[in-house]
């Protein structure tokens, strides 16, 4: 789908129009690009968890900066991926990264278990 065709571009920009975002994943590996900044509708870039992983390293640390900073100048939102440990959280908020997924945040789980979840923080606000 990356391809550069005016058909890939007219469908992304059709699902745009019906409230679909368009999140570029695992940015910074395989075949996200900056490139694709600049041809595609993006609304979100989701930093790879190997970027994440890799945060107590200076110049990894300088590359995650720099792209939450280049999605803020951009408009675009961004989310860290893989976020496992307390200090990774704090590096990437003080960064001001909005976004944040990982073990950290909670396990990946069924919908059902969603359901049960959010029934469960629904009933503690209301008896809060």
């Amino acid at each position: 789908m990356m391809d550069e065709s005016d058909s890939v571009l007219r469908t992304l920009g059709q699902l745009r129009g019906l409230g679909v975002r368009i999140a570029l994943d695992d940015f910074g590996t395989g075949y996200s690009s900056l490139g694709y900044l600049r041809r595609f509708p993006v609304d979100k870039i989701k930093i790879d968890r190997s970027f994440i992983h890799d945060l107590d390293k200076r110049d990894t640390a300088a590359i995650v900066r720099t792209v939450i900073g280049l999605g803020a100048e951009l408009g675009i939102t961004v989310t860290a991926e893989g976020v496992e440990a307390e200090a990774q959280l704090d590096m990437l908020r003080k960064a001001g990264c909005g976004e944040a997924q990982g073990f950290l945040i909670g396990a990946p789980a069924r919908a059902s278990e969603m359901s049960r979840l959010l029934r469960s923080q629904e009933k503690l606000r209301r008896s809060g």
